[in-house]
């Protein structure tokens, strides 16, 4: 049993990561008449999706009680007001690295974002040892090297992609790297901050997901107003959204919180595994499905670095046994 849950773990995961990447990638290039949707307007109902979900799972754990559910919402949020506010960080952080993520997508391929975001786990690897003094192996150390030099490589310039930016982009690919970088130091400080917030309290998961909701919501909806207040004004909040748009946005909703789930039964092993089959399957749909991607033989060795580099990072050698008896 516990070996089909890795495996369904595996699968969600991996479905989630890529469809969430190639949706938003195709939503973001897609040429409709009207308005495109506001990504800023995606961001707060995808907080607030995340929200009214958690509250059905913290519902279900408190065995379908709405009296206990509401007991369990006023004893942790309400009379927690410090303990709350400490989520506001990390809120305000993801918020940014949501609307980033958006922008990288509108600029880059789906499978150049899904190798390079993988800096991340440079990011989060040393904001561990910055800010919880997490000791790294050689392993580590090593891995996070290979990570840095493929993606090094498949941000390599090429004639062919010089061509194919120009015919095929829908934006600067300078702007869509900026984006992804900035969303890695942010997912790695946010990541790191919540862990650290985690381990100091004994709320559940949901619990602190709800409160990371509000506070996205809040810092959500500030972004709508500086930076598309007319627009909205103009053509309404939920201007251009279709089918397509709701997809993206329940997918980014979700995504937290199936990684939140996925985690409990995926060892790193499996997690590297997962990470390793999203960046195959968005080389291969960009190339033959959008068709705004033509792979070099730099990006595939670069590829293959990253690879190697997330499934080093999770490698945990075992020490050796002593046979010798005393």
């Amino acid at each position: 049993m516990s070996a089909n849950l890795k495996y369904l773990s595996l699968g969600i995961l991996v479905f989630q990561t890529t469809s969430l990447v190639l949706t938003m990638r195709y939503s973001r290039t897609l040429k409709e008449e009207g308005p495109r949707y506001l990504s800023s307007t995606a961001v707060v109902v995808a907080e607030l999706l995340k929200i009214m979900a958690c509250l059905l799972l913290v519902y279900k754990d408190s065995k379908c009680s709405l009296r206990a559910l509401n007991r369990v919402l006023h004893d942790e949020i309400l009379n927690k007001p410090m303990e709350t506010l400490k989520l506001a960080i990390p809120s305000g952080i993801y918020t940014l690295q949501n609307n980033l993520l958006y922008v990288a997508l509108s600029n880059l391929d789906a499978a150049t974002y899904q190798v390079t975001y993988q800096l991340k786990i440079l990011t989060t690897a040393l904001f561990s040892v910055s800010m919880l003094s997490k000791k790294l192996g050689v392993y580590q150390w090593l891995s996070l090297v290979i990570l840095m030099t493929g993606v090094a490589f498949v941000q390599w310039p090429s004639d062919s992609q010089e061509i194919d930016s120009k015919e095929l982009s829908a934006g600067s690919q300078f702007v869509g790297l900026m984006a992804v970088l900035t969303a890695c130091f942010s997912s790695g400080f946010a990541g790191v901050y919540f862990e650290k917030i985690l381990k100091e309290t004994k709320q559940s998961v949901w619990i602190r997901n709800i409160q990371l909701g509000f506070f996205g919501s809040i810092f959500g909806l500030m972004g709508v107003y500086i930076y598309d207040g007319e627009l909205v004004s103009k053509n309404g909040f939920f201007q251009g959204y279709n089918r397509l748009t709701w997809i993206v946005v329940v997918l980014q909703a979700l995504g937290g919180l199936v990684i939140a789930a996925v985690i409990k039964y995926a060892d790193n092993i499996l997690k590297g595994f997962a990470t390793s089959l999203s960046i195959i399957l968005s080389t291969l749909i960009s190339y033959f499905w959008l068709q705004d991607f033509v792979p070099t033989s730099v990006f595939f060795l670069g590829a293959i670095l990253v690879i190697a580099a997330t499934f080093l990072y999770g490698y945990d050698p075992k020490p050796a046994g002593n046979p010798i008896k005393a």
